[in-house]
């Protein structure tokens, strides 16, 4: 293993077990929230109330020791409510530019589709282009930056949906899920006299998180394996129950968290399984279901996870060899 593969080990690790200290249980997300955080694309939870959405937000701003900005999304909200907006200072004779929540470094954006599409789409530029223009001025976002939004998939009461064009800016959908028994109890437990939440400190600084992000592009993805990402994005255009299938950016987000995935297992390449285990959270969100395959209960998850199965995997060795480059 070269020395830095060893440094997104390592940052990995620091920042997990930081996290477990508050969400117990759910190892497989938190490496997911890691992956997302480490190839700089923002993230959707689509999960009922009181499972640990906003905590985990917060924790992972702590973890970083950055800023963390909270947006309770309401169907009254303007984008300038999210972006900032421009004072008239009658002392100085000039407009002042006060900044919005969307200036933070970690910002849950909760409940998002509450919002009307206006506001919604305040949100497009900050995660796409990461910066913001209001009257006509453009402001950069601060380094690092990532988004966090949260939705109630059971509970579509005053919300507007969110647009394919906005889903398709974030790099994953995830579900934290109801806790087990046993961690259920445990969080019991942790909680009895404070939350865990108030003691948690920063344990990485953010020079390391710039440079672990860009150790893992430098991760090799063979060209049979970048083949099977690409006919595997393809494969949800071409299923006769999408109507709309995942764009090239599901292709891209499966390429980088790949890398990622790979490192903080202690490879510098990616394997075919590293793909497997990412394809649903990346390409789901990324497609728009038949309505006959709705009527029938199937799910993008579903299809995602039968184009696995289905899409023949790359064999031979995967790992760079200096001599083939």
């Amino acid at each position: 293993m070269n020395h830095s593969i060893e440094k997104v080990q390592s940052f990995s690790k620091k920042v997990m077990e930081n996290l477990e200290k508050v969400i117990v249980g759910k190892t497989h997300t938190l490496e997911l929230v890691i992956i997302s955080l480490l190839c700089q694309g923002h993230l959707l939870i689509d999960d009922v109330p009181g499972v640990g959405k906003t905590i985990l937000a917060r924790s992972l701003a702590k973890s970083l020791g950055v800023k963390f900005s909270r947006i309770q999304f309401t169907p009254d909200m303007l984008p300038s409510d999210v972006t900032g907006v421009s004072i008239f200072n009658q002392v100085t004779r000039q407009f002042e530019f006060r900044p919005g929540p969307i200036m933070a470094q970690i910002v849950l954006a909760d409940e998002i589709n509450r919002a009307t599409p206006k506001t919604q789409s305040a949100l497009l530029e900050a995660m796409e282009e990461r910066q913001v223009t209001v009257d006509g001025v453009t402001y950069p976002l601060p380094v690092p930056f990532l988004v966090l939004a949260t939705q109630n998939p059971i509970e579509y009461e005053g919300t507007f949906p969110l647009p394919e064009a906005q889903l398709d800016r974030f790099l994953m959908r995830i579900k934290i899920g109801y806790p087990s028994l046993f961690d259920e109890m445990k969080i019991l437990e942790l909680q009895q006299i404070r939350h865990p939440i108030e003691e948690l400190e920063a344990v990485v600084e953010i020079d390391e998180l710039l440079e672990v992000q860009k150790i893992i592009r430098t991760v090799y993805v063979s060209r049979p394996l970048r083949q099977y990402i690409v006919e595997l994005t393809r494969a949800t255009r071409e299923n006769p129950d999408v109507y709309l299938g995942s764009s090239p950016r599901g292709s891209l987000g499966l390429f980088r968290a790949g890398q990622a995935r790979a490192a903080i297992h202690g490879r510098d390449y990616v394997l075919p399984d590293d793909i497997k285990l990412l394809a649903e959270n990346i390409l789901s969100h990324r497609m728009v279901i038949q309505p006959s395959a709705r009527l029938r209960n199937l799910s993008a998850d579903q299809i995602v996870h039968e184009l696995v199965t289905l899409v023949p995997v790359p064999g031979g060795d995967l790992a760079f060899q200096p001599s083939t480059a």
